[in-house]
């Protein structure tokens, strides 16, 4: 026999599982600008444009790592994605979900936001490994589903480029991948510049991919 319940708006199957909240691919710098919701000092959800974000998933790299094994188990992973940093938090026998992984890993992590003491965090139910690739083709696959972007016309993108290819110098320049991933643009929007850049004769390809500074 099936328990119910009657509602205003009708009877309820208590038996019936909870709806279980969407995991949201964003980027770090995405759920640090999006608006944390507190009701009695709870924190419910967090408020990014018109979605409320209970669930994260995220791809980044491993910058940083902590574990307590001593009475009140605690582990710590700081991550990163060229956007931002967040925190992974474990605590008891759940410590087992990331202490395994260590600095420069890049992982795939599906969990639960909260926040604490006006400080965002990802409570992990899964963390996985995965290759470093993922983290240009997770940008590209969110970047492609937003209206906002390219950047607002006026912002200094092309300004942007050329200080990290000026930065870059000492490493002998930077890759274009790796300026996709590290500015705030649209990828479209970051290949014109480059392009205009290299017509300029201000930037140079020493090989394919590859920028470098004509100072």
């Amino acid at each position: 026999m099936v328990e119910e319940q009657t509602g205003l708006t009708g009877p309820v199957n208590l038996n019936e599982p909870k709806k279980r909240n969407v995991a949201h691919k964003l980027r770090i710098g995405d759920i640090l600008k999006s608006k944390p919701i507190i009701h009695e000092g709870k924190f419910l959800h967090s408020e990014l444009g018109d979605k409320k974000i209970v669930r994260v998933n995220i791809i980044a790299n491993v910058v940083d790592k902590f574990v307590n094994i001593n009475e009140k188990k605690y582990a710590s992973l700081t991550l990163d994605d060229a956007s931002g940093q967040i925190r992974l938090k474990a605590f008891g026998d759940d410590i087992t979900i990331i202490e395994k992984f260590s600095q420069g890993d890049t992982l795939q992590v599906i969990g639960i936001l909260r926040e604490y003491n006006s400080e965002l965090y990802i409570l992990p139910e899964i963390a996985k490994s995965v290759d470093p690739r993922w983290l240009l083709v997770r940008k590209l696959e969110i970047q492609s589903q937003r209206k906002d972007l390219p950047l607002k016309a006026n912002a200094p993108i092309r300004d942007v480029i050329m200080e990290k290819i000026r930065v870059a110098e000492k490493d002998q320049g930077i890759d274009v991948d790796v300026l996709i991933m590290e500015v705030e643009a649209s990828p479209d929007l970051i290949n014109q510049e480059v392009h205009k850049l290299l017509e300029e004769g201000l930037i140079y390809e020493p090989r394919p991919g590859r920028l470098r500074y004509l100072g």
